[in-house]
């Protein structure tokens, strides 16, 4: 009988070791977890701020863009008696639809991969995460996409048009480069044909489709931006 009840209590504490391990294993898997989840939302706070950047840059090109539409269209409204030829072509070549925002989603598709993204606290942060990666980067690509096909065909009228001659330099600027008139031959039928009108016209209108695409991802980015640090910090702290 005794032996029995040695054997009894062995095997419990030998089943209640491998258990205690398996415990202190998940324990150190959790935190294992825990310390890669919150690596990985400091490097999102290093890209969000990087996109937050680029998004600043994108929306003062199309600023600018909006301010050069305006005055080539008041310019032909009052029958190119505003600006004069040269004026008209460098304000031409400054409007820039086809910029796009390219986010770097490199670390939310960890968060994903690794299933870092079901360790994060904050709801509030994970809805936005998704928000932001999901909904918002579709709508930026559809968009994009509408743009570029419109900007291929303009650019295209434009150039044949006006016989526009330029340099690039492609280390100056922020993105692809900076051009510099050298030679053009202004079409003053064409300027003031209704077919460039409408075109300024449509591309005044991406530009403004686009700013508020823009306006909707910089609002997002801010509030993840001050979520993500919440986030770290609660855990650091």
């Amino acid at each position: 009988m005794k032996t029995y009840y040695r054997l009894i209590l062995e095997a419990t504490a030998i089943i209640g070791s491998v258990l205690f391990s398996f415990y202190i294993e998940d324990l150190r898997k959790k935190s294992d977890n825990l310390i890669l989840k919150n690596a990985l939302i400091g490097d999102l706070i290093e890209t969000i701020d990087d996109d937050l950047e680029q998004l600043k840059n994108i929306q003062d090109i199309l600023f600018k863009s909006e301010q050069s539409i305006l005055d080539l269209l008041n310019d032909i409204d009052k029958n190119h008696t505003q600006i004069n030829d040269i004026e008209a072509i460098e304000k031409i070549l400054s409007i820039e639809v086809g910029f796009s925002f390219f986010q770097k989603d490199g670390i939310f598709n960890e968060l994903i991969s690794t299933g870092s993204v079901e360790l994060i606290q904050n709801k509030e942060l994970k809805n936005n995460l998704l928000e932001i990666f999901n909904h918002l980067k579709e709508r930026n690509i559809a968009t994009s996409k509408e743009i570029d096909n419109f900007n291929i065909i303009f650019r295209g009228d434009i150039n044949s048009n006006f016989r526009i001659r330029f340099t690039y330099n492609s280390f100056d600027g922020k993105f692809y480069g900076s051009r510099k008139l050298i030679n053009s031959k202004f079409n003053k039928n064409y300027y003031l044909g209704n077919s460039f009108y409408g075109a300024i016209s449509q591309a005044q209108q991406y530009v403004n489709m686009y700013s508020r695409l823009l306006r909707d991802l910089e609002d997002s980015y801010k509030t993840a931006l001050s979520l993500s640090k919440e986030e770290r910090d609660n855990f650091e702290g």
